[in-house]
């Protein structure tokens, strides 16, 4: 028979026996722990309707521009902008958590960098985006369900008619949404034209031009070329006053028309985010009517989001997710807009990649038949 283990051995032989329990509990409180974190960081996803209309709310109140020659106090705010001192002092206290203001002394805020893409008139604002998307487009995307379910486009489900009808009856919109695309022509759309020259051509035909700024931006050092801005008649009719201000109404021509009836003869056809609006049979017949208008050898050039591959983060992604809600178009890969382009008798040249801090890219085509 063995010896009795010693005091020792039998601590030893038992050990397994008593650190298992407190090593499962060790793992059950790491698995607990990785699933709180995910609860929260899902619950903190889920709350950004909420933190769109409090950022929704430092722009349109005028709140950010407020506080863009400096800190202000709260009260000082509140008198700017008229609005109630202490729910304003709780929105900049929340807002504070999300970087957007920082805190200032014991009453004052001031803006942080990012903030201050919430100021008007300022390069890199995206203030009139933001009103732009909360009065347009938050109460559609409560029908996101809906498109899920049976792809028709949230904004078709919430207004009974679709976003581009609706449009045409809400004129009131329409200011805010010409200067939330120009927004994006001097904020990251800018960042991918930068440096960016036409193909040749005297002629260039902005298709779907809106109020004329990219247009505008890509002919300002091109005194020799001339320009058509070509959109709705309730669209195209704020190009006058953009153009007028930079000087550049003798030169770019205002047209109203439908392009899909028929657009205006051009060496070089600019779509500046036109064709991820409609769907595949849609700008088969816009890009018809190019060729149809263009001569044999004309230049295309589209502006775009390209959308990315795999499951990294990218903004063509979220683009998609306001195409999805909004309208029957979608972003697309590159192979697509190659496929696009073939249909209508384009060939597709080469891709001129935007900086990595803008999701634009420009896409220039020749026609070859």
């Amino acid at each position: 028979m063995p010896p009795a283990p010693t005091p020792p051995q039998a601590d030893a032989a038992t050990a397994p026996a008593t650190t298992a329990p407190e090593a499962s509990a060790s793992k059950v409180s790491a698995s607990e722990a990785s699933t709180s974190g995910q609860s929260m960081e899902m619950l903190r996803l889920l709350s950004g309707f909420q933190q769109s209309q409090a950022l929704y709310a430092l722009a349109k109140l005028g709140v950010a521009t407020a506080l863009h020659d400096g800190p202000m106090t709260v009260g000082e705010l509140a008198k700017a902008t008229e609005t109630d001192a202490d729910a304003l002092g709780r929105l900049l206290h929340i807002l504070s958590g999300i970087g957007v203001v920082t805190h200032r002394g014991e009453h004052g805020f001031a803006l942080t960098p990012l903030g201050s893409t919430l100021v008007a008139d300022v390069p890199g604002s995206v203030r009139d985006m933001a009103i732009m998307w909360m009065e347009t487009h938050y109460a559609p995307f409560s029908e996101l369900v809906t498109t899920v379910r049976t792809g028709t486009p949230a904004a078709t489900a919430h207004f009974g008619q679709s976003f581009a009808e609706w449009l045409g009856t809400h004129p009131e919109h329409l200011p805010v949404m010409a200067s939330a695309m120009a927004n994006l022509t001097y904020g990251p759309k800018d960042a991918a034209l930068a440096g960016y020259r036409l193909p040749p051509g005297e002629v260039v035909a902005d298709i779907g031009g809106a109020d004329g700024s990219v247009l505008a931006r890509l002919l300002a050092d091109e005194p020799g070329r001339r320009g058509i801005v070509f959109d709705m008649e309730h669209v195209v009719s704020t190009a006058h006053a953009r153009l007028a201000g930079q000087g550049l109404a003798d030169r770019i021509e205002v047209r109203a028309g439908d392009f899909f009836e028929d657009v205006p003869a051009a060496d070089v056809y600019l779509l500046s985010t036109v064709l991820h609006d409609w769907d595949d049979v849609s700008c088969g017949r816009i890009l018809g009517r190019i060729a149809e208008a263009a001569p044999h050898g004309a230049r295309l050039v589209v502006v775009e989001t390209v959308l990315s591959e795999g499951d990294e983060p990218h903004p063509s992604k979220l683009l998609d997710l306001t195409m999805l809600g909004m309208v029957s178009g979608h972003e697309r890969r590159e192979t697509e807009f190659a496929t696009l382009f073939a249909g209508a008798g384009f060939t597709l040249d080469r891709r001129v990649p935007g900086p990595v801090d803008s999701p634009f890219a420009i896409l220039e085509a020749t026609l070859t038949r």
